[in-house]
C-alpha cells in the first residue's frame, strides 16, 4: 500500500514511522522543512494529569496512555536513531496562590485519586520541599509525579532520522500541495505545485494549515491556529527540576540549565511575531512562580500556532471522504498525543 502524508511535523512524522513499521510504501509533503513549524517549536510536556482538567471521559483514557506510552517510545527512538529525546519523569506542581485557586487544586486531586491516579495535593511548605525554587507566595500545589517530558526538537531529529533510514520512506521538503485529488467520490492522491502523488491513502496531517488544504469535506471542523509565545532563559547552575504550571503560564526545565517559559495562547491568524505584550506575561508568569528566574540569561524567544479543532476534538482517523484519513486538531497536546495518533491512523489506514 502506498500513503501520502501531508505534513512533516511530529503528527506526519509519527504516522509515516507506524505504517512504515506496518510494511507500507510511505510519502511524507512537507511545504517547509520537516518539524520547523509547531513541533520544534512545542514544551514537549506529556502532561496527561495536569491536562485532565481539559478534557472529556474519553479522552482522558487516551491522555493517560499516551503519556505512558512515550517510556518505550522514547528508548525505541534512542536505539534506532541514536539520539536521545530528552524524556525525563520529572512530575509537575501546578500551584495556588488564594484560597479559590486551592480549593480547584483540592476538587482536582479528589477527582483523580478516586480513578485510582497518582496525584497529591501539598501545602505550600510541602510544594517546596519537592521544588525549592517555588515562590513563597505558593499556599499549595497539585503534584502530578508521574508526568514527564521530552524535547521535541529531539523528538522531530530522530524520527527524521528514523524515517530516512526505513525503506520505502520518502520525505519531500518544499513540496506545495495545491489540494486533494479526488476521482469517483475518493481521495486518490495530492495534487502538487508541478506534479501529483497517487496513493491508495492520503493523511492530512498540516497542523493549524490543515483547513485550507483544497478538496477536504467541508463537513470536517476547522482547525484554526492558536498562536503561543515562548521564552527560553538559562539558569547557571540549574536550579528549578520540576515542571510548575501557574495560572498564567508554566516553567518546563531541562535539566541542564536551560528553562521554557510559556505561554500565551492567542486568536492572532497566521501572524507569527513575538510581541513584548506576550513575552512580558509570559515572563510575568514564570516569574510569579519562579522567582529565582529573575536572574536567568534571557537566551531566546519565538512563537508559532497549536492546531485548534472546533468543537475541542482532534481529528484522528478515517474522514467523510473515502480514502482521506486525519491525524489533525491536537491543539497544547500535540507531543503527548504523537504516538498514539500514528498508531491510530495507521490502524486506520491498513485496516
Amino acid at each position: 500500500m502506498k500513503v501520502a502524508i501531508i505534513g512533516g511535523g511530529v503528527m506526519g512524522c509519527a504516522t509515516a514511522l507506524a505504517l512504515s513499521d506496518r510494511g507500507a510504501e510511505v510519502v511524507v509533503l512537507e511545504r517547509a522543512v520537516p518539524g520547523a513549524e509547531a513541533s520544534s517549536a512545542a514544551a514537549g510536556i506529556l502532561g496527561a494529569q495536569v491536562e485532565l482538567r481539559h478534557s472529556t471521559g474519553a479522552d482522558s483514557g487516551m491522555f493517560l496512555r499516551a503519556r505512558d506510552a512515550w517510556g518505550p517510545w522514547a528508548r525505541q527512538l534512542r536505539e534506532r536513531a541514536g539520539i536521545d529525546v530528552g524524556y525525563r519523569v520529572s512530575g509537575v506542581l501546578r500551584v495556588a496562590f488564594n484560597a479559590a485557586q486551592q480549593l480547584e487544586l483540592e476538587r482536582e486531586v479528589a477527582a483523580q485519586r478516586e480513578r485510582d491516579l497518582r496525584a497529591e495535593l501539598l501545602e505550600g511548605h510541602d510544594a517546596r520541599v519537592v521544588e525549592s525554587a517555588l515562590s513563597g507566595d505558593v499556599v499549595a500545589a497539585a503534584h502530578f509525579a508521574d508526568d514527564a517530558q521530552v524535547d521535541p526538537q529531539l523528538v522531530l531529529r530522530a524520527l527524521i532520522t528514523v524515517l530516512a533510514r526505513a525503506p520505502g520512506v520518502v520525505m519531500r521538503s518544499g513540496a506545495t500541495v495545491e489540494g486533494l485529488m479526488i476521482e469517483a467520490d475518493r481521495c486518490v492522491g495530492v495534487k502538487l505545485e508541478g506534479g501529483a502523488v497517487r496513493a491508495d491513502a492520503t493523511v492530512l496531517a498540516a497542523g493549524s494549515w490543515s483547513s485550507l488544504v483544497p478538496g477536504i469535506p467541508k463537513s470536517l471542523p476547522t482547525v484554526r491556529p492558536v498562536r503561543g509565545q515562548m521564552v527560553l532563559v538559562d539558569e547557571r547552575p540549574p536550579t528549578v527540576s520540576t515542571i510548575v504550571f501557574g495560572p498564567g503560564g508554566y516553567v518546563v526545565p531541562r535539566g541542564d540549565g536551560r528553562v521554557l517559559c510559556g505561554s500565551t495562547m492567542e486568536h492572532a491568524g497566521y501572524r507569527k511575531e513575538v510581541t513584548a505584550a506576550g513575552v512580558h506575561a509570559v515572563l510575568g508568569a514564570a516569574l510569579a512562580c519562579v522567582p529565582s528566574l529573575g536572574a536567568a540569561q534571557l537566551v531566546s524567544t519565538w512563537s508559532n500556532f497549536r492546531p485548534h479543532a472546533e468543537g475541542d476534538k482532534p481529528l484522528v482517523g478515517r474522514s467523510p471522504l473515502p480514502g482521506l484519513f486525519l491525524a489533525a486538531g491536537h491543539h497544547r497536546n500535540g507531543i503527548l498525543l504523537a504516538k498514539v495518533t500514528g498508531d491510530a491512523v495507521a490502524d486506520a489506514v491498513l485496516a
